[in-house]
């Protein structure tokens, strides 16, 4: 990282001050990246075909028609990230499993595939950097699906499996262990708005398919735990607060916590779905087995929380809402508007909210922008080195009045595909060229770094 940053990028990431829970010494920093986003060599060395891959050959799908099929090219050039991520001093690094590259169709191990992540371990050990470990971040093998993914109860079962194989192959290499990766998004998305792949959109399949996803969560612990219990077990989970136009709209903030929040959080933590998602959509409730919640509930070592932005609601009936598009705020290209305040409000909440609540890790906050690399070959985005910095200083306060985390990735560190978005949305630390594979840090990468030194 030869490029100096601006003055104006250096300050843009100042240190937190005096006493600062964010100094403490165990206090971990990252970034994050996910299989299928980032690491190409699609049907490479045994490699399945996934439901994203099927999904971005569907036409209409995704944004221009593209695809991870080379992504980053990561599979390749992962000791090339990993000597970025020292040179960015990282504690840590999260990224997430491929299932279809560690299985063959029958369930069998496929050995070069486990290869693959047992070297970019190497690689990470080399340089001191720890690993955060995803297994499913939404890439299920297609053949699974063809049984009926996620709507098929037995595929908690498969995955159970998964999770045996993966944690005794990686065993006392990983710092922290997550099931699942927004199961909100896998199963909402995925089955009950048809956004993302597989693209089935049927609400009581969505619930049905969360209901998998948490039950396959809680069949993978034990297995999990007795393989590596040097390492921490938890999942992650993508959150928002919301905020009523109006003081009667305080229903519509109900409604929208159990949808967004309480339908992952209240079974993990409470064993039971809040009734306020079945008042929204009636008739949804998925079938649930005796001892099933009970299983799901599992204490955790913690929870992954990825935050970006905030949700503004108005009632429009007893058991409904809509969201309302603010004017006149901070908004990145993914139109998400910038609220840091809020991720400060939702930690509060749970800490409120759930007696149980286990530590917590911010797996995941970050922003799209407009990145180009200029003339003098500097990537200058003002918008995420100010973003990263306000969400720092937000959670500080949080820490200081009482709520439990022990550390922040930046979502990502390079800029990858990005879903039905295609390769449009940048969210990256560091600017890929899609084209050359070059890899260049951002001015937000070297603030960064610079933050990290002052530690």
């Amino acid at each position: 990282m030869s490029k100096q940053p601006s003055l104006a990028a250096l300050a843009a990431l100042v240190a937190p001050p005096a006493g600062s829970p964010l100094w403490r010494k165990d206090f971990v920093f990252g970034s994050g990246t996910s299989s299928y986003q980032i690491e190409g060599a699609a049907f490479e060395d045994g490699r399945l075909r996934s439901i994203w891959d099927s999904f971005c050959a569907t036409p209409g799908k995704v944004l221009r028609a593209e695809n991870g099929d080379v992504a980053c090219d990561h599979y390749h050039r992962f000791d090339e990230d990993v000597a970025l991520m020292a040179d960015l001093g990282l504690d840590a690094y999260r990224f997430s499993i491929a299932w279809p590259r560690v299985m063959d169709e029958a369930g069998r191990p496929n050995a070069k595939g486990i290869d693959f992540y047992k070297r970019l371990l190497d690689s990470l050990e080399r340089r001191g950097i720890k690993a955060y470990v995803t297994l499913y971040h939404w890439d299920l093998p297609q053949n699974l699906e063809d049984r009926g993914g996620w709507l098929n109860r037995e595929l908690a079962y498969r995955f159970a499996d998964y999770a045996d194989l993966m944690t005794r192959e990686l065993r006392g290499r990983v710092a922290a262990w997550a099931t699942f990766n927004e199961p909100w998004c896998s199963a909402y998305l995925g089955y009950g708005n048809g956004h993302h792949a597989p693209g089935h959109a049927q609400l009581r399949w969505g619930a049905q398919a969360m209901h998998h996803h948490l039950l396959a969560h809680g069949l993978a612990l034990p297995a999990m735990r007795a393989n590596d219990p040097g390492a921490q077990h938890g999942l992650v989970a993508n959150v928002s607060p919301a905020y009523p136009v109006t003081p009667a709209d305080a229903r519509a903030v109900t409604l929208f916590n159990a949808y967004q929040n309480a339908w992952v959080l209240d079974p993990l933590l409470r064993g039971e779905y809040p009734a306020d998602l079945w008042a929204l959509w009636p008739g949804c409730e998925p079938l649930v087995l005796t001892d099933d919640m009970a299983t799901i509930a599992q204490p955790l070592d913690y929870l992954g929380l990825n935050y970006y932005s905030r949700a503004v609601v108005r009632s429009t009936g007893p058991d409904s809402f809509t969201w309302v598009h603010p004017e006149g705020v901070e908004r990145t290209t993914m139109d998400w508007e910038v609220y840091p305040q809020g991720l400060q409000d939702i930690l509060e909440q749970f800490k409120r909210d759930y007696a149980n609540l286990p530590p917590l890790v911010i797996t995941e906050n970050g922003c799209a922008s407009q990145d180009e690399v200029d003339a003098s070959g500097q990537v200058d985005d003002t918008q995420r080195q100010t973003y990263v910095r306000s969400h720092l200083e937000a959670l500080s306060r949080a820490m200081q009045n009482g709520v439990d985390v022990r550390g922040y990735f930046v979502w990502s560190l390079l800029d990858n595909f990005e879903w039905a978005f295609g390769y449009e949305r940048r969210f990256g630390l560091v600017h890929v060229d899609f084209e050359t594979q070059r890899r260049t840090p951002k001015l937000s990468a070297l603030a960064y770094a610079d933050f990290l030194k002052q530690r």
